[in-house]
Parts: structure tokens; sequence; C-alpha cells
């Protein structure tokens, strides 16, 4: 079906068919393991300039630009919302130098390396060079989610991304008013005070919309139904305000106002971001798909090897060498410095303003800007491929994993957590204990595993634990209103199929039900808080068992008739806790983590028939 006046795919039908390749590639690429903007960029490449299904400019005309336009400033606005000053700890300083002066040298190191490896004249060079200090927030969350870094990189790359975006954007702002002076000879002391005004006014902007959301939100003047959709209008407005005064100051803007809704400690503040989060989501995912859509066979044909050379002066020079400038003489290791060095990868907002600013530099007569859009295209690709299938091992390889294995977190400190702690532990899983009575955090102590003594929904926690270590999390204190909290309250952050919690005590009455989106997953052999731990009282005690090809499945249940199976560990170091649905896996090599009563205690020494040394209070079959 076409358009009657574009002549091309029918709008409605090119909006449904972004959305669907854009949701469809993260799907893809979570059930596949592969970084997700990768998987989008080969979407977007392939109904464009491959098969020629969708051109944007074409199908969607004028509303291409305002689109764009919109959703990176509410990408931005998302991510104004993730930078709480308390989670910076102590990246604190090593942001504060990426931004004032990493920024400008990369600034001047991205002008250089276009000017004289890429060939463009310095006009374009100035402009291009100033958007490429934004490293793409919408490509740094995904990959710091899939490399599981640690807190201080992670909060380095994260603050840096976000904040630099809008600085980035600015920074062409100043380079274009002055190549626009110079074509134009006109005032440059007026051209710098018409940009000085509206950095200003963007800035008051986007504080005064901040504040004043702040204050409706906390004296109750907004219903809480009316919440987002109020947050949402009012930061198109100050966008649209603030970039009807300078172009691209609104990115400024939104950023600023983000922030301090981050930073102003309001109740609903936790489902607004979520709300965020999921907008953004769809927005990444949409706008990726345009972009890369929208690159024509000839710009593609057009990158030659200037554009190649250029691409790797930005990875290996442009971009390390003023990170590494602007941490010196910070506390920052140099194992973290090597990290967030060679770790910048570019996104859509790049792609966005650097079309944008080309289209404006070819119409000043600046002829050459016309190279800009492949040459962003190019670093963005590049970039995005090569982080997206190196930032783990390189973490890795420098030690700055969060963990090599996703853990555990058990909220409770009873006998019952404290065995099936020792016993996940015994697989070298990483596992950790919480519990806001400290007297309940002894056993933990004396066990040897990792204990936090607070409430896991804490600021306090928040900002301390480095949860990205833990992918799975048990519910297992005695009080079942709590457990359910704690499930519903993280399931986002964990994923809902990684939630699970102790049963219910009076979960059979109707009367005491909840809904199915309350709370977490059935574990194991599905028993309350009392009933867990009376087993643990009778003698039950947590085991680690392997199968083998002579010790089999069926084998282990014979000799384990009354054993309950909670969690296996795959050969391949997959890890998976079970409910009492779940089938466990079977295969040569996978460990078994069972609930079972308790043995005759063996000879010191001895080891059970599969080879594994036995356990004190979680023995190994």
């Amino acid at each position: 079906m076409t358009g009657p006046e574009t002549g091309g795919i029918d709008p409605l039908l090119g909006f449904a068919l972004v959305g669907a390749l854009g949701v469809g590639s993260q799907w893809l690429a979570w059930r596949m393991k592969l970084p997700a903007i990768v998987v989008m960029l080969l979407a977007g490449l392939a109904i464009g300039p491959g098969l020629g299904v969708l051109d944007p400019h074409q199908d969607f005309g004028a509303l291409m630009e305002p689109m764009l336009a919109i959703a990176v400033a509410i990408i931005l606005f998302e991510g104004g919302l993730t930078l709480n000053f308390q989670g910076l700890r102590d990246a604190r300083l090593g942001v504060r130098r990426l931004i004032f002066v990493g920024a400008p040298l990369g600034w001047i190191a991205s002008a250089a390396a276009l000017h004289w490896v890429a060939g463009l004249s310095w006009e374009s060079a100035a402009v291009f060079g100033g958007i490429m200090i934004v490293t793409g927030p919408t490509v740094i969350a995904p990959l710091l989610r899939q490399a599981r870094l640690k807190h201080r990189p992670a909060a380095l790359l994260q603050w840096e991304a976000i904040v630099n975006d809008p600085v980035g954007a600015l920074a062409a702002v100043l380079a274009f008013e002055l190549v626009s002076v110079l074509v134009d000879a006109a005032s440059l002391g007026e051209a710098l005070a018409d940009m000085a005004v509206g950095i200003l006014a963007a800035a008051a902007l986007g504080v005064l919309g901040g504040w004043g959301l702040s204050q409706a939100f906390k004296r109750g003047k907004v219903p809480e139904y009316m919440k987002v959709p109020v947050l949402f209008v009012a930061m198109l407005v100050v966008f649209a305000l603030a970039d009807s005064v300078l172009h691209e100051s609104g990115l400024l803007a939104v950023t600023l106002m983000g922030v301090w809704i981050a930073n102003a400690g309001l109740p609903s503040y936790e489902e607004m971001r979520r709300f965020k989060e999921h907008a953004t989501i769809l927005l990444v995912s949409g706008v990726f798909i345009l972009l890369a859509a929208n690159m024509s066979r000839e710009m593609l044909l057009s990158l030659d090897w200037q554009a190649l050379a250029f691409v790797l002066s930005v990875i290996l020079l442009a971009r390390p060498v003023p990170v590494l400038i602007s941490l010196i003489g910070t506390n920052v290791p140099w194992k973290e410095r090597l990290m967030v060095a060679f770790t910048g990868p570019r996104g859509v907002v790049l792609v966005a303003v650097a079309g944008l600013f080309a289209q404006r530099l070819v119409a000043l007569g600046v002829d050459d800007a016309a190279r800009i859009p492949a040459l962003a295209f190019a670093l963005v690709a590049a970039t995005v491929v090569l982080h997206g299938f190196t930032l783990a091992p390189m973490a890795r390889a420098l030690g700055q994993t969060a963990t090599e294995t996703p853990g555990v977190l058990i909220t409770g400190g009873s006998r019952w957590s404290v065995a099936l702690g020792v016993a996940l532990k015994k697989l070298e899983l990483p596992v950790l204990i919480a519990d806001p009575n400290h007297a309940h955090l002894r056993d933990a102590r004396e066990a040897g595993l990792d204990t936090f003594f607070g409430d896991i929904l804490s600021e306090a926690a928040e900002h301390r634990l480095d949860l990205v270590s833990y992918e799975s999390l048990i519910a297992a204190t005695d009080n079942d209103a709590y457990n359910t909290l704690v499930a519903t309250d993280l399931a986002p952050d964990f994923g809902r199929e990684h939630i699970f919690q102790l049963k219910r005590a009076r979960g059979a009455s109707s009367r005491h039900a909840l809904p199915a989106t309350l709370g977490g997953q059935r574990f194991g052999p599905d028993e309350s808080y009392d009933e867990a731990n009376a087993r643990i009282a009778q003698g039950w005690e947590f085991r680690v068992s392997r199968l083998t090809e002579e010790f089999t499945m069926a084998d282990w249940r014979a000799k384990n008739p009354q054993a309950k199976i909670v969690a296996d560990l795959g050969p391949n170091g997959t890890f998976r806790l079970l409910g009492p649905d779940d089938t466990p896996k079977e295969a040569d090599g996978v460990r078994l983590v069972v609930l079972a009563p308790k043995r005759e205690e063996r000879s010191e020494g001895r080891r059970d028939e599969n080879g594994n040394d036995t356990l004190k209070g979680a023995r190994a079959d």
C-alpha cells in the first residue's frame, strides 16, 4: 500500500514497520545474546538502502525532523532522570574532569582528526567535532548492562554520556554560529551574545521546569494518575521553548530538568522513571531504525579509506587521549582509566544532530559538509559494533566486571537462607544476604557470606551495593507482605523471571490472594517461611550434586527420592533458580542444588560417589 502524497510506503504502515523492527530487534538480541544496537543497525540498513522498502525522508516527509528532535529530547530527559548525585560516590571528581576537561580536549582532538585525516575543511571539522563530544547514552546503557561493569567505571561512562550530549550539541551550536559569522560577515559580538542568551534561557527553563514540577508533585497539586502525562507534556513544552530561543539548546534544558527531578526526592520518582525507561526503549529502537534506513546507497558507497582512517584515529587517539589527560590526578585506578578511555560508542544523538548541522552548513556554502552524515554514520556503526562485541571481554581482561558469574541476592538472614547461601557459594556464585536486623546476619557472617545490614529497598542499598553483580533475588524474610513488596519493587530491575519469594502463609485464602502482577515466582518446594525453616530444624540441608554420564538424573533420583531440586548450574556456567514446576537440566556436568534430608556424617576427608567434598550445612552428594 502506498501513500498518495509520498509515492512510497504508507506512513502508517511505515510507523508500524519501524516499531515492529525496533522492538523485534531488541527481543532477537536478547534471545541471541547479541548487542541490541548491532541488530537494530542491520535491520535499518536492510529495509533502507538494502531492500529499499523504507525511505524515511520520502515516506514521512516534513514529520521526520521534528520526530527525531522530540525523540532525542525524551531520550536525554530520561537519561537526566537517572542521574542522582548520590550515585556518583567516588566517581564525582572523575565525572567533573571528563565534562570540564575531557569535553573541550575531545572537541579539539576530533576536529583535528576530521581536518587532517578525513579531509574536511576547518569549518565543517569545528562543527562536527563539537558534536563528536557525544558518546551516546542510548548505546552506553545496554552495553553496560551486558558487560556488567563495576560501579565506578559504569558511573563515569553513564554520566559522561548523558551530560556531554547537550554539551556536544551546544559546542556544535557555538561552532556553527562562528562559521555563520565568517560566512555572512555578521557581528561576532552579536552572534556570541545571542548564543549566551540562548544557553542561559535554556538552563533557566530546565531548572525552573524541574523545580516547578517537583514542588507541584510534593504538595499534591497533581493527582497520581496524571503525574506521568504532566511530566511528559512539561518536558515537551520546556524543550520547544528553549529550542525556539536557540537551536539545540532544548537538549540542555530537558537534561537539566531531568537531573533536577532525579535529585528532588519525589515519592513517585521510581514509577515515573520506569515509565520513561519504557518509552525510551521504544524511541531508541525506532530512531535507530529510522536513521539506519535513511542512509542512501550512494552515501554508504562514498565511504573510502579516508573514512576508515578517520574512524580508527577517533577510536585509538581522539577518544582515549583526552580522557586519559582529563583523569590525571584523580583517584581513578589506571585500569579503570583505560576502560573509560577506550569505551566511546556513538549513537542516535550524534547521527541526528550531525545530519541537521550538515544541512545548515551546506546552505551556508560549506560544500564539504555534505560528507558529515556519512562520516557520522560510519563512526556510529564502527563504534557500536566494536564495543558491542569487545566491551565485555575487555572489562574481564582489565578486571572491571562486577562479577564473572551472576549471583543471588537473598533478603532475610534465617538459617534457611544461610544454608542455601553456603550451597550457592560452593558453586562459586556471588551471594549476598540482606536483613535490617543486625542479629539476623550473625550466622551468615560466621559462614563467610557477604551481608548487607539494612533495607534492600533503601537509598543506602541503591547507592552502596553493586546490584549488577546479582542476577536473581529470593525474598525470604518472615514478613510475607515485605517479601511481596521487595519482589514487586525490584522486578523491573532484575527481570520478573529472576525474582522469587517464599510462599505466603495465607496465600491459599481468596481473602488474602494477591494479583498475579504482585510478588515473585514460587521458589523450590514452594514452602512458607515457617515451613522452610522447620525443615532445616528437622535436619534437612542443602547439597550440591553433579550429574555425569555414569551418574544420570535417574540414578540421582533413585538415591534421593525425597530431595527437592531448587537450582541448577549448566556446564557452560548458566545458573537458574527453579520453581516447583520447572524442569532441571539433565546433561553431563550439570550441578544441582537440592534440599534433602540430612545424612549420617561421613568420615573426615571422605568424598562421595561423585568425587565431591562433603559440606557442613550445605553438603555435596
